[in-house]
């Protein structure tokens, strides 16, 4: 069962100083964004010096350094999903030296009274993917402890936001609608495709993730409803809120 996949009593066969070298010591803190268009909007507006690249078959991802308030901080713009995502952080770690991952995206709703047009903190993350059973012991969520200091930012910037639980599924085809009752039904208040993964890597590694939401799609409506979801997607001033979250580390 891939529920049984995680194991400390053996090593990895690949690792990433086979691939990469020597880890790198650049920055402490990096920002992780999932949108090519608040990307683009950061290397306009920023000095971004290249720091190194994440390189897959297909791909290749850079990794950039900007400079803000005095500090030198990471960026770049991670794939989708828990595994391409999870993957693209245990290298940037290594390649550019940070611990500390602010990540933000967009995520469906799942319960409009509570959380339409409101950031969604999320306190843990329900294991529907299959990234994090490699990375931690089995369980249906996994916590995400660092809500509390991203909550302290919300507050200082006035911004709406409710805590609670979500639902991250890579298979959004297969977001059916007696899963999205049971998830709601337990606390959810959103889905989305990253936070356990990321949260049981940022574990393993001995990271820390602080990471948000914006709620885009609406699926606890009887028809899906994507009327706020490019706006989720690629709304820039998510950026400098996760700005403002670095600087409080």
């Amino acid at each position: 069962m891939i529920t049984d996949s995680f194991s400390t009593a053996s090593d990895p066969i690949i690792t990433c100083e086979a691939i990469m070298g020597p880890q790198q010591h650049i920055v402490d803190t990096c920002i992780v964004t999932f949108s090519d268009v608040i990307m683009d909007s950061v290397l306009d507006e920023y000095h971004c010096e290249p720091a190194g690249r994440i390189r897959t078959c297909g791909s290749i991802t850079p990794l950039y350094v900007l400079s803000h308030s005095d500090r030198c901080i990471g960026v770049y713009q991670s794939h989708t999903g828990s595994a391409m995502a999870g993957s693209d952080m245990i290298e940037a770690n290594w390649l550019l030296g940070a611990t500390n991952f602010i990540v933000f995206g967009s995520c469906g709703c799942l319960n409009r009274e509570k959380a339409q047009g409101k950031y969604i903190l999320p306190t843990a993350a329900y294991r529907d993917e299959g990234m994090s059973y490699h990375y931690a012991p089995p369980a249906d969520y996994i916590p995400m402890p660092n809500t509390e200091k991203t909550a302290q930012v919300f507050e200082k910037l006035g911004l709406p936001y409710v805590l609670g639980r979500v639902w991250t599924t890579d298979a959004f085809y297969r977001e059916l609608r007696v899963h999205m009752e049971r998830r709601k039904a337990e606390g959810c208040l959103a889905v989305d495709m990253e936070a356990a993964g990321l949260q049981a890597v940022c574990d393993f590694h001995k990271l820390n993730l602080y990471y948000f939401l914006m709620t885009g799609d609406m699926l606890d409506q009887p028809q899906w409803d994507i009327a706020d979801l490019g706006h989720a997607n690629h709304h820039l001033d998510n950026f400098q809120i996760a700005l403002e979250i670095a600087q409080k580390l």
